[in-house]
């Protein structure tokens, strides 16, 4: 690639100056700067899409940081949108910095976004090269953009998939072959790697000697001997964009002359080089699908230009690439320091002398490897050998810190917005919560203006489908008053933000329309409740109602005890915003407590005649359904309905755990269970659960009817391991049993047993082994069990339990014992009732 005469790429006349560049790379944005200033054109064309001409003055703002992408989406139909990525290393972005310096105009000549968009809406017209997997596409046949449908998935090819671009797997619905030029380029010269062999003729040259010139000219020879031996290559669209940008030069030619500089993939140089009849691009151009579209601004990550985010654009190491363009003069020293500040960041021995050593060492690697200079394969190498003792642990954090890298650009405040998102930035600003591309915990206090006005904007957020932020489980308070949330920024949740504009100006009326639409629309009971508890989150007042009276029409016709237990337990739970949030749940306490009161209606006919399956899914909505009641009980009743209307709610539960504990058409998984339940309430004695589980085990009870009733009573991470390693007698019950099941019964209860068992904690099933290897002693029969094992009292002693209420109070931080163990206790009981609950 080296000796071409000067006359190359067009610089001395003889039409416009055509630099063939590939997108993303450093070394191509080095000589597109060193052309254009040798050069000095009168105008500046980039392959991209024209309607972005009335933003590239936004380029030059003290504000835009790249990274950043032009973003194109339908008016009609926001979710059908289009990126064009530009890094600071983009051969595209050095040309629109350097128009902009100099004062000279600079245009975008790609086909129109307005078609690029159109294009994808008929299958049959569906870009080449379009995966469902994600994965890296080939290049030529692309629109120079990520498309991204109404699901948000990424499609029709991108920003870099042209020459020098990565291989991908071609559409199968396509019949040519399409060619990855980077790659029979690379063959041609003897590289198994079209990566490295870029790397080395290209991204690896220095700057400032020779002729500028000279690598466009080189690259447009190469990319001409293989458009005459392949043609378009399987890259059909290509033709297309191909005769509308000669159009565009044509027109930028009679008004400059030939002082017209051109940056463009390489692979399309030799078509605009071509001499073409006028009549027959504008025939190629005929008939073309249109939508309207807007376009602006957006930020977008180094994480989202590499290929494992799923972008088509085909750089593996968007943060290395950065690193060459940011400092051409010793790379790899200032490259290696960079890696060891990382490492001793995160607590790694890293010295001066493992970083002389790592650069000695990827020197020596690229000299046997015949590289002018070490690339990110030998850096790696070495940095792997030298200060990372050989593990791969601490160059994953390498990798993903530094050579994909978290960077987030930012775009000026007067680039184009629609006004949702402008509301959204004005709310940001406000509640100081910047948008950032590394993800970060954030804990809230509900308690605090500024934490509650965050929890509400991230809820709202979510409601509209823009997932900046997921909930996390919070460390060290399980309050109510305490939120954790994992947040992320996105470049595709622009794209959301303007789809979800079409419900609204502002965040609040967005979501509050989304709310009552997402209401009328649902098809079930439990996706309404849910709808409800996030409103209450993301406190919308006004939606709020509509919701309400969906909720009471779907309550009063669906007759399904499953599909009302399924509900319940969000609407209970959301009772409990109202003392955080300051929300009136009154109207919501009435419809929770009629839900209820239905469900211990039907309950005990719904349990009767149940398959396996279906006993298991009753007895999770029975667990569901206590936990509710718990929490109901205790929500305040309206003034209409008389005061303690709710807490007879739990009595009433009661029964139909009785109800159910008693039926033998209940399953015994529901009816161990029930039992269990009401032993928790202190609604049944030791002494009667001791009976009931007596009769169950009884010889008469088939074993698979036996084991069930056990999983139900002491399986589904209730506790159960914990009653069985303090209560002898029903681990003397259970023992007896098992050890009694005859040898052609035990395969078909082992099972059940083994899922009842296996769910306790290592340290429970340790205890409960020991146990039973000591046994009961001299136990003549089940019905003797409690003769009493080593270090277990038979009855409880209260002096030594009094004893530690006073501990309990302070660790609770419930003061003193001056109010009495009684006091205490009940206090213990309503903070972990609150708790569980």
């Amino acid at each position: 690639m080296a000796g071409l005469e000067k006359d190359g790429g067009g610089a001395a006349g003889g039409g416009p100056l055509l630099l063939g560049v590939r997108h993303h790379g450093p070394g191509s944005a080095r000589a597109v700067r060193a052309a254009l200033d040798a050069a000095r054109p009168e105008t500046v064309l980039i392959e991209g899409p024209p309607e972005a001409d009335a933003l590239i003055a936004l380029a030059g703002e003290e504000d835009m940081r790249p990274p950043v992408a032009l973003l194109a989406h339908a008016v009609d139909e926001p979710g059908r949108s289009a990126f064009w990525p530009l890094a600071e290393f983009s051969p595209e972005w050095v040309a629109i910095r350097w128009a902009l310096e100099h004062q000279v105009p600079a245009r975008f000549i790609d086909l129109p976004a307005t078609h690029t968009l159109a294009w994808g809406r008929d299958e049959t017209d569906r870009a080449v090269g379009e995966e469902d997997d994600g994965s890296p596409k080939a290049g030529g046949d692309d629109s120079g953009a990520a498309e991204a449908d109404g699901s948000g998935r990424e499609a029709a090819g991108g920003d870099g998939e042209e020459a020098g671009d990565s291989p991908g797997e071609a559409d199968p619905s396509q019949d040519d072959i399409r060619v990855d030029p980077l790659a029979v380029l690379a063959e041609t010269a003897g590289y198994d790697d079209p990566e490295r062999w870029w790397e080395d003729v290209v991204e690896h040259r220095g700057s400032g000697e020779g002729d500028p010139f000279a690598p466009f000219g080189v690259l447009e020879e190469a990319m001409g001997a293989l458009r005459e031996t392949y043609g378009d290559a399987g890259h059909g669209r290509d033709l297309v964009r191909e005769a509308y940008m000669r159009l565009q030069i044509r027109a930028a030619q009679r008004e400059f002359g030939d002082r017209v500089a051109v940056v463009c993939g390489a692979w399309h140089v030799p078509a605009l080089r071509r001499r073409t009849a006028v009549t027959a691009d504008r025939a190629l151009l005929k008939g073309l699908p249109k939508v309207k579209a807007d376009m602006t601004w957006v930020p977008w990550t180094h994480r989202r230009l590499s290929r494992a985010s799923g972008y088509g654009a085909g750089i593996d190491s968007p943060g290395w690439y950065g690193h060459l363009f940011g400092a051409p003069d010793r790379p790899v020293e200032r490259w290696l320091t960079k890696v060891a500040v990382l490492l001793r960041e995160e607590d790694r021995m890293v010295s001066s002398a493992h970083v002389i050593e790592a650069v000695r060492l990827a020197e020596t690697l690229a000299a046997m490897r015949g590289r002018p200079l070490p690339g990110l394969g030998e850096t790696t190498d070495a940095v792997r050998a030298v200060m990372c003792e050989g593990s791969d642990v601490p160059l994953a954090l390498v990798h993903d810190r530094l050579v994909v890298g978290d960077v987030l650009g930012e775009v000026p405040r007067s680039a184009p917005a629609v006004p949702l998102q402008r509301d959204l930035d004005r709310t940001q600003r406000r509640l100081r919560l910047k948008p950032e591309a590394l993800e970060r915990e954030l804990e809230l206090d509900l308690r605090k203006e500024t934490d509650a006005g965050r929890s509400t904007l991230l809820h709202r957020l979510r409601l509209l489908g823009v997932a900046w932020g997921a909930p996390a489980a919070s460390r060290g308070s399980t309050g109510t008053f305490r939120e954790t949330w994992r947040l992320r920024w996105e470049p595709e949740l622009a794209v959301r933000v303007a789809e979800a504009g079409v419900w609204g100006t502002t965040v609040l009326a967005a979501a509050t329309a989304k709310a009552e639409a997402d209401a009328v629309a649902a098809q079930g009971l439990a996706e309404v409740t849910a709808l409800a508890e996030r409103c209450l989150l993301a406190e919308l007042p006004e939606a709020l109602p509509v919701v309400m009276r969906v909720l009471a029409d779907r309550a009063a016709l669906d007759a399904d005890v499953g599909h009302l237990a399924q509900a319940l337990p969000a609407l209970v739970r959301s009772l409990r915003y109202g003392d955080v949030r300051g929300t009136d749940t009154g109207a919501l306490a009435e419809v929770a407590a009629g839900l209820a009161e239905r469900i211990f209606v039907g309950l005990p006919p719904a349990c009767a005649a149940l398959d396996a399956d279906a006993a298991e899914e009753m007895r999770r909505h029975v667990d569901a359904v206590q936990g509710a009641v718990a929490l109901l009980a205790d929500a305040p009743a309206s003034p209409a309905d008389g005061p303690g209307t709710h807490r007879d709610l739990r009595a009433r539960w009661q029964s139909v755990l009785h109800v159910l504990s008693e039926r033998d058409s209940v399953p015994g998984v529901i009816r161990g269970r029930a039992v269990r339940l009401l032993l928790d309430d202190g609604e049944l004695a030791q002494d009667e659960a001791a009976r009931l589980m007596g009769l169950v085990l009884s010889p008469g009870t088939p074993p698979g009817d036996a084991a069930a009733w056990i999983e139900g009573f002491v399986g589904g991470g209730s506790g159960g391991g914990m009653l069985l390693l303090h209560d002898e007698r029903l681990l003397g019950l259970v023992d007896a049993w098992l050890t009694g099941v005859p040898a052609e019964a035990f395969t078909d209860v082992l099972p059940l047993l083994r899922r009842t068992f296996s769910a306790y904690e290592p340290g429970v099933r340790r205890t409960l082994g020991e146990l039973v290897r000591r046994g009961p002693g001299q136990r003549a029969s089940a019905a003797a069990a409690g003769a009493g094992l080593p270090g277990f009292a038979a009855e409880l002693e209260n002096d030594r339990a009094d004893a530690v209420v006073p501990v309990v109070r302070l660790l609770l931080g419930l003061g003193g014992p001056e109010d009495g163990p009684r006091r205490a206790e009940e206090n213990v009981e309503n903070d972990l009732a609150g708790v569980t609950g």
